[in-house]
């Protein structure tokens, strides 16, 4: 009997986790179309109305305001993730032919999520629903991630170039903040970039990095393997 008890412990945990899960993402959904209703400075009262349901069925999946930004940073991440794994691909690979291409394709894939979500990535960035300081939080989050992808990229032309990999997450920092920072600028109606198209400040931005990491990409495709 305890065999038999314990198993339906078990499934009958298995299906909450399950539910939670589920519910959960449910609410990040219902947080995205929220914020592109009302705008990146929504507040909590329009998320659980757009979820039908209360803030207190809310926080009790995410505990408090911070768990469900962390959430949606992190299906916005995931997004990013996704295009810039699309465009590079394998490092390994892509360091085999030229590499302007491929550094242009990673930079398209963060201002395509600009373009598309607006009001998604100033939620992002501006963190409106945190009391503290957004840099806090999103140290782990979309730039981060982003960063060490690029790293990975300049990684392994360095490696196949035969020089020092040191620097590479350095440099895939610095890559990815310029590219905010333009991106920031961009979605400004008073700003400097404004009225550029997507291609026009990806070439650019490309450009702006291309000129530093074609020094160090291999000159000739790798032999095959």
């Amino acid at each position: 009997m305890a065999m038999t008890t314990d198993g339906a412990v078990d499934g009958r945990s298995s299906r909450w986790a399950e539910h939670r899960t589920q519910r959960r993402a449910e609410l990040v959904d219902a947080t995205v179309r929220a914020i592109r209703a009302h705008g990146p400075r929504v507040g909590m009262d329009e998320i659980a109305a757009m979820a039908g349901t209360s803030k207190t069925v809310v926080y009790r999946h995410f505990t408090d305001r911070a768990g469900l930004y962390a959430a949606v940073v992190e299906r916005v991440e995931s997004l990013i993730a996704r295009d810039v794994r699309a465009a590079v691909g394998d490092p390994l690979i892509a360091v085999e032919g030229d590499g302007r291409p491929v550094v242009a394709a990673a930079v398209d894939a963060y201002l395509r999520l600009v373009e598309r979500d607006p009001d998604v990535y100033r939620f992002v960035v501006a963190a409106p629903l945190l009391d503290r300081d957004p840099q806090a939080v999103e140290a782990g989050g979309v730039p981060t991630h982003l960063a060490r992808q690029i790293g990975d990229l300049v990684a392994s032309a360095l490696r196949a170039g035969g020089r020092p990999v040191d620097v590479a997450p350095v440099w895939g920092a610095a890559v990815v903040g310029m590219v905010r920072a333009a991106a920031d600028d961009w979605i400004r109606p008073d700003g400097a970039t404004h009225g550029r198209t997507r291609e026009e400040l990806r070439d650019d931005l490309a450009a702006l990095a291309w000129s530093g990491l074609a020094a160090v990409w291999p000159t000739r495709p790798r032999a095959s393997r």
